[in-house]
This record gives C-alpha cells, structure tokens and sequence, in this order.
C-alpha cells in the first residue's frame, strides 16, 4: 500500500456558524420583524371592520413600521441579551489549606 494516498476532500460550507439573514433581519428577530407584520394586518383588519378602511390602513402602517424599528433598534444591541453592569466586582477566593495536601486526622 502506498502512504502517498490523500482522502477525498469535498468543498466545506463556510457559513453554517453564522445566523440566518433575511433582509437585515437577523436570527430571532427575523420572527420579531414576522410578528409586528402580522401584528399590522391584524390591527388593519379590526380597524376597518370597526372604523372605516382609511383608518384600518392607518393602522397597518403604524403597527408595522413602529414594530419594525423596534426591532431594527434591538438587533443593534446584538443577537443575544447581556446584563452590562458598570460596577467592579471583587470575588474573594476562600482555600481551606494547600490544593491537594491531606488533613491529618
């Protein structure tokens, strides 16, 4: 047998460790952006049937478009929620005796 063998290589997806983008919409909030669209034509539906068409329009435009720089607005701070708090903490570190030394009894 030959060592000069190589394995077949086979082109790797550079991108499967990256979140899902849709229209600069990215991760969850691709569902946030879903969410206040739908939020809008429901509001657009209620307030046609109750109001007038005009208004229920209105109201799509509103519901969706504060919905979507709401979102727009969180996914600047980021994919995932982190507390940043400003204060310095100090963790005191409590050994009772040398790392691995025995107690005698």
């Amino acid at each position: 047998m030959a060592l000069d063998r190589h394995a077949a290589s086979f082109p790797v997806y550079k991108g499967l460790q990256q979140p899902v983008v849709f229209k600069t919409l990215k991760g969850r909030y691709i569902y946030w952006g879903l969410a206040s669209v739908l939020a809008g034509f429901l509001a657009a539906v209620i307030l046609s049937v109750t109001v007038n068409f005009l208004m229920g329009f209105l109201g799509l435009l509103a519901v969706s478009f504060s919905g979507l720089l709401y979102t727009n607005s969180r996914q600047k701070k980021g994919l995932h929620d982190k507390t940043k708090s400003n204060g310095v903490y100090i963790i005191p570190a409590r050994f009772n005796g040398a790392v691995g030394a025995r107690r005698s009894r």
